[in-house]
């Protein structure tokens, strides 16, 4: 079957086609293939190739075939989906540990990473959704605020904090957006109270003030600003984190977390719904051959347009 592979540490070029044996299934007990029509290129798969992450990654050393998100066509049954059901999931990859990824025409998936597409969202919205929505909803977990609360979201212009102004939105939440200049009338239809423009920690603080003058009860930042942001969470208040490379030091009582997507079938199950229901809005920047891989990392360095970059298998 054909993969792209990282062979060595290093940029976008290091990123090879390649050709490896279809995965068995007898090989891993439990798990089923999956026949892919898509995958997403996120940013931790930028952070693994360039080698940001290879201390996490412990033996585990190029070639491997990256990949998290991932939307196709069940081949052998699963509990509750039957063979021929289009699903879409993601690879928890680095807990994984086996160097297999998304960037190939057949995964072998464990049931509870899937959930079945709806008829009205195709298979590169579905490859868009995965891990960045359910890692939303999972900080909108760890946050633990009740509805009508102030929040804040940073990165509200990027694929995880988008997802979150929504689902924030629907959970009742007055959401506080910190985005792009140019999305202000966008985050307001997603759902947002109020947009501030990204700028420096004082001219953000002054703005999130502008809209919550007693602060707000929590902050998810997407945007992994941390520390200049403490000032506007009222004491007793929740920041959660999306990732552990950037978390504040907790003070006044302040609780600080960090969201790890973890796969939740039932949860995506939902949120694909919420999208094929017209509920909930994804965006995809690029579609791209699987082969053009590397042109894809790229674009996705460049940050040009916003969205996911979705490869086509």
């Amino acid at each position: 079957m054909r993969v792209v592979e990282v062979t060595a540490y290093g940029g976008p070029e290091v990123l090879r086609s390649a050709r490896r044996p279809e995965p068995d299934p007898a090989d891993a007990p439990g798990r089923v293939r999956v026949r892919l029509k898509a995958a997403a290129v996120n940013q931790a798969d930028l952070k693994i190739r360039s080698g940001r992450f290879a201390a996490a990654l412990g033996a585990l050393a190029p070639p491997f075939v990256l990949g998290y998100d991932f939307a196709g066509t069940l081949v052998d049954p699963a509990p509750g989906l039957a063979a021929g059901t289009r699903v879409a999931g993601f690879v928890p990859w680095v807990a994984d540990g086996s160097g297999v990824g998304t960037y190939a025409e057949t995964i072998l998936a464990e049931p509870a990473w899937l959930a079945p597409v709806p008829d009205e969202v195709d298979f590169t919205a579905a490859a868009s959704l995965p891990l960045s929505a359910v890692t939303a909803a999972q900080a909108l977990d760890l946050l633990e605020l009740p509805a009508g609360s102030t929040l804040l979201v940073t990165g509200a212009s990027g694929v995880v904090g988008r997802f979150a102004v929504q689902l924030a939105a629907r959970a009742g939440h007055r959401v506080i957006a910190l985005g792009d200049a140019d999305d202000v009338h966008e985050l307001r239809l997603l759902g947002a109270h109020g947009v501030v423009g990204r700028g420096s920690p004082d001219e953000v603080i002054t703005g999130v003030l502008g809209f919550a003058p007693e602060r707000v009860d929590g902050v998810f930042d997407a945007a992994l600003i941390a520390e200049p942001l403490l000032p506007v969470v009222k004491d007793g208040g929740v920041f959660v984190s999306a990732s552990a490379e950037r978390v504040p030091v907790a003070e006044r009582d302040v609780r600080v977390d960090v969201v790890e997507g973890r796969p939740d079938a039932a949860r995506l199950k939902e949120l694909l719904e919420l999208l094929g229901a017209g509920a909930l809005a994804t965006r995809v920047a690029d579609v791209i051959p699987l082969e053009q891989a590397a042109e894809a990392h790229r674009r996705a360095e460049a940050g040009h347009r916003p969205g996911r970059i979705v490869l086509m298998i």
